[in-house]
């Protein structure tokens, strides 16, 4: 009798099919710095350096010139408002909170750049920047939107989220009302630029700030000031769930050196801007490849396939991986060749088997890198090349660090718990994804 075929039906995050895929059945075989000072004095800088760009784009639109139309200049905000209402639309990810708390930031105030720019441009190219300007202000909305989210949840840690962000709010409030209210800016201002200004006693800084010198010399402080407070702000921020870069560091740590790490150690290595879904052995500025978690079980299989030394369709290597994941929540491929890894999840995959899978990827890609290996089989070393058949190999290695991967991961979990790590939250698949179920036909 036949050994019956295998049916994997693929689901999306809401739980709707999106397709099946019929494989031959395989044969029986083998603690928080305080961040509340910085972040009040980058919005305190950035309050003042908007007041400045709001003017300039004010000039934009023709206040003051006597040739400007009120038709043109609402033309010209509904192009600003729909550019930016785009942006939104395209940039919405759900996206790495640290990395993209500073980038939001970035964008804001590139935005204010091109604001205070756009007066210097004739009136065709002038509706070009500030298009752009709303563009970048639409993106910072996005990024600081969603890292706002996973920051206050972190933040909140007594399930006190809607007093924590109302807190918040008002905060931002007060700053703002401060940054629209201030003049200390003014006397320094004097000093260094000698500049006749206004003397009016309890002038705003807008109004004394006139000249084009005098402008660009306070925008430059102030987007300096907001720039290097939201990076230290950032810095500061020990994030206890285990998203990919960190699952790196921690991981790698654990498989080198037998040590946990706690948050704050890994903060210290955590880079800001990293390159999405790079696998990277500790802190290491060489990367040993990437890897992708979630996808569709379409581009496991066509990740199999692109390899150079793929000589058939690749269906006999997943119905090989199947048997050999029969029991976890995840199958794992890495491609040598392309250095390049994916990662399907099951229905029943919980944030631990992301973790266990991911972790699992990263020593495939260090082994494969590395080109040594202590094999079960008495394999000891071996050299990758483009010609060289190497599924079977990979197959090989898989199958044993999935073995010694599976008999210490447990215990591994625990410790990242002890070590104050929330291992039970999932933070490495930042997209929406595909989940699968596998089915035998009768």
């Amino acid at each position: 009798m036949s050994p019956s075929p295998i049916s994997i039906r693929e689901v999306d995050d809401i739980g709707a099919l999106k397709a099946t895929y019929l494989i031959s059945s395989p044969e029986a075989s083998a603690g928080t710095p305080p961040v509340t000072i910085v972040d009040s004095l980058q919005a305190f800088s950035s309050s003042i350096a908007g007041l400045l760009s709001s003017r300039a784009v004010l000039q934009g639109v023709g206040v003051g010139d006597a040739t400007a139309s009120p038709t043109a200049a609402l033309l010209l905000n509904v192009l600003q408002e729909s550019m930016g209402r785009i942006a939104t639309i395209l940039f919405a990810h759900r996206l790495e909170c640290k990395m993209y708390r500073l980038a939001a930031d970035i964008f804001n105030d590139s935005a204010i750049v091109m604001d205070c720019l756009s007066p210097m441009f004739p009136k065709p190219m002038r509706v070009g920047v500030l298009s752009l300007s709303s563009v970048l202000r639409a993106m910072c909305g996005v990024a600081a939107g969603s890292s706002k989210a996973s920051l206050s949840a972190h933040f909140a840690r007594w399930g006190n989220l809607a007093e924590l962000n109302a807190k918040d709010s008002s905060q931002e409030t007060v700053i703002s009302l401060m940054g629209m209210l201030v003049r200390p800016i003014l006397g320094f201002l004097e000093s260094i630029s000698g500049l006749i200004l206004t003397q009016q006693v309890g002038s705003l800084v807008v109004s004394r700030v006139t000249s084009t010198l005098a402008t660009w010399a306070a925008l430059i402080l102030l987007l300096t000031i907001h720039i290097t407070t939201n990076y230290f702000a950032v810095r500061a921020v020990n994030m206890t769930t285990l998203n990919r870069q960190r699952a790196n560091i921690v991981f790698s740590t654990i498989f080198d050196e037998n040590r946990t790490l706690t948050p704050s150690q890994a903060a210290h290595q955590e880079r800001i801007f990293e390159r999405d879904g790079v696998l990277r052995w500790k802190a290491s500025p060489a990367s040993l490849g990437s890897c992708r978690i979630g996808v569709s079980f379409q581009y496991m299989v066509q990740l199999i396939a692109s390899s150079e030394s793929c000589t058939s369709d690749g269906q006999s290597i997943v119905a090989a991986l199947l048997h050999l994941f029969e029991r976890e929540e995840y199958i794992l491929w890495f491609n040598p060749t392309r250095k390049r890894g994916a990662i399907v999840l099951k229905t029943n995959a919980t944030a631990a088997s992301q973790l266990k899978a991911w972790s699992h990827a990263l020593i495939v890609a260090q082994i494969l890198r590395l080109g040594e290996w202590k094999s079960k089989t008495g394999i000891d070393q071996f050299i990758l090349q483009p010609a060289t058949r190497a599924h079977g190999l990979v197959l090989l290695i898989l199958r044993e660090t999935l073995t010694e991967h599976s008999e210490n991961f447990d215990a591994r979990l625990e410790r990242l718990r002890n070590a104050g790590w929330d291992v039970d939250i999932p933070s490495l698949q930042t997209k929406p994804g595909r989940r699968f179920d596998i089915r035998k036909q009768e």
